[in-house]
């Protein structure tokens, strides 16, 4: 407001102004030089305005919108000299399409007011977190659920986007292991923050937790319903070598590999694929364990109720060699019906290999040995369809003759020797001797070696031929008991002496043994007490166990009938001794009555 005091001043320079005014219309140039000049004023001042401001906002969330998205950066106004950079990554990309166009608004940190380009250093990563921390850390805290949508995959896990960027470990996305991520990308999940660090950034999260929590809910709920033979949905869980796990809706069960089909699988996989959408049924139920046994094949009919209405051992079939084992190979009969040919039912000839005789694919002729229906099992034979060469061996080598033959082979039961090019028969290790122990076959022959034997008996079903070699002498215990009859004594040499007693040698190649009571008549503690290997000692005969091939002899005894001969010999003669005083006695008394009547008569 102008004052009174001041109007003249005013008034003056209203008048100045008028002038100037009028020179303005007069010189258009010099207008254009004034507004340039004074344009030019405003741009700097605009221009060092920014520049200050913008070193005001660093570390903090601007607003901006997207003016360009390249193949590595989104472009920001932010309303300042420069644009600024986001990288490509801080945005989600789902299926390869960004989620932002151009002119969308955006907000974002300041993290430099310009790089080495003089753009803006940006991040929306970091104003994402900046703005969803605080109710983060308030979840984490209360230990709240949140939700998030899976950005992608990365080393050990996912990205998932709950309002910040967050890391989802592999092990805990789900109930069990999972190998392939990339279906869970795009989908979202309830989760549990079990991780964070401020001060980084980092948040990790576990939707296990949750599904542990759930379940154990779910499975008592499910547990509760559950009856043996029940049949229910479920979907495959987990497959392993052993079987496969399927959830049931709140808890798992199991199929083990045997109860999944009727036919010979090498492995779940085969029947099975994860996820698949099957019908199980309960066959084994444990309430207070948890535990459910399920089956899939108990849902099929049963392929071995048929076969063995229409199949009796000794029945010739066809059929086709699925697998070969070490000890045998698998053939089907039909769907779902396999049996076994052992492989001592491939042939007659031993020496030859499974492989060469059979090959997987190959249609084959088989004979039924055995069925057993309980536990499903057929046995086949296919050597007993071919013509048994062992039988030709009966009229060859009856029980009795004595064959020549070379060691094939040595094992720990015993040798076997060669009867042919194709055929050996075994000499048990306890045929070798009549009286020697032999724990080693190898002690006593080698490979090559020639051999005389006995035929002790041909087993012409099983193709075996048993050998003897002490045959080929007398049982010398057969005449044991007429060389040493019970209670008679001999004087024998020891031989060897153990803990429980002492050896003597009877003959050259038979031991009696003297228990440690039977070696002497006082108590010992130890046989080397009384005796030692080489003395000569005095027995008597025991007994005799001509079946376990045992004889008892004791020193005692010996010793006693020695002492019991010498004690009748003692009084024997004792007992002449006391004979001989008494006649004489009676012959002096005699005399003396005779000479006293002689004294009587010549008195009278």
């Amino acid at each position: 407001m102008i004052k009174p005091s001041q109007t003249g001043i005013y008034a003056d320079l209203a008048n100045m102004l008028d002038k100037e005014d009028a020179n303005i219309a007069k010189n258009p140039q010099a207008i254009k030089q004034a507004e340039f000049t004074k344009t030019k004023t405003t741009e700097s001042f605009e221009s060092l305005f920014k520049e200050d401001s913008i070193n005001s906002i660093v570390d903090s969330v601007v607003m901006g919108k997207v003016i360009n998205i390249t193949d590595k950066y989104v472009v920001l106004d932010i309303g300042y000299k420069s644009e600024g950079l986001v990288p490509n990554s801080e945005f989600s990309f789902i299926d390869g399409v960004p989620d932002i166009k151009v002119g969308d608004p955006v907000e974002v940190y300041v993290s430099k007011s310009e790089d080495k380009n003089g753009m803006v250093v940006l991040s929306k990563d970091r104003a994402d977190m900046m703005k969803a921390w605080d109710s983060l850390i308030k979840a984490a805290e209360n230990e709240e659920v949140v939700e998030g949508v899976v950005l992608s995959t990365v080393k050990g896990g996912l990205n998932v986007d709950i309002g910040v960027k967050a890391f989802l470990p592999g092990s805990q996305i789900e109930l069990y292991p999972v190998k392939d991520l990339a279906p869970y990308v795009g989908q979202t999940y309830k989760l549990k923050i079990i991780k964070f660090n401020q001060k980084r950034g980092n948040i990790v999260l576990s939707r296990r937790a949750l599904l542990e929590a759930s379940r154990e809910t779910l499975s008592k709920q499910s547990l509760e319903h559950m009856e043996e033979g029940q049949v229910l949905p479920g979907i495959v869980k987990n497959i392993t070598n052993y079987g496969a796990f399927i959830d049931l809706g709140g808890i798992d069960g199991l199929i083990h590999v045997t109860d999944m089909s009727w036919s010979h699988i090498k492995h779940p996989s085969d029947v099975l694929t994860f996820g698949e959408k099957i019908q199980v049924k309960i066959l084994k139920l444990d309430k207070s364990k948890g535990r459910v046994n399920l089956g899939l094949k108990q849902l099929q009919e049963d392929p071995w109720a048929k076969i063995i209405s229409s199949m009796s051992v000794g029945d010739k079939v066809k059929g086709k060699v699925l697998s070969i084992t070490d000890y045998g190979c698998f053939v089907n009969l039909e769907e779902g019906v396999e049996g076994l040919i052992h492989t001592s039912e491939v042939s007659w000839d031993k020496k030859k290999n499974i492989n060469s005789l059979v090959t997987v694919g190959q249609e084959v002729e088989v004979m039924i040995v055995d069925i057993d229906k309980d536990s499903h099992r057929i046995s086949l034979s296919l050597k007993r369809l071919q013509e048994n060469p062992w039988k030709s061996l009966e009229g060859l080598f009856p029980v009795g003759t004595i064959i020549e033959g070379k060691v094939t082979s040595i094992t720990d039961f015993g040798v076997f020797i060669s009867l042919s090019e194709e055929m050996d028969g075994l000499v048990h290790i306890s045929e070798f001797s009549w009286t020697k122990r032999v724990d080693n076959a190898t002690d006593i022959y080698s490979v090559g070696d020639l051999v005389k034997a006995v035929v002790l008996g041909i087993d012409t079903d099983n193709g075996r031929v048993r050998l003897g070699i002490k045959q080929l002498e007398e049982d010398p215990w057969n005449v044991i008991d007429t060389q040493f009859p019970i209670g008679s004594q001999h004087e024998l040499e020891i031989s060897r002496i153990v803990d429980f007693g002492a050896f003597a040698k009877l003959t050259e190649t038979i031991e009696g043994m003297i228990h440690i009571s039977e070696l002497s008549a006082k108590r010992i503690e130890s046989p080397s007490e009384v005796v030692s290997v080489g003395d000569k000692v005095k027995v008597e005969v025991v007994s005799i166990d001509k079946e376990a091939r045992r004889i008892s002899l004791s020193i005692k005894l010996a010793q006693r009938s020695q002492m019991r001969e010498e004690t009748s010999m003692a009084t024997e003669e004792l007992n002449k001794g006391a004979a001989f005083t008494s006649d004489f006695g009676s012959t002096l008394q005699n005399l003396t009555d005779q000479d006293s009547e002689k004294d009587d008569k010549k008195s009278v």
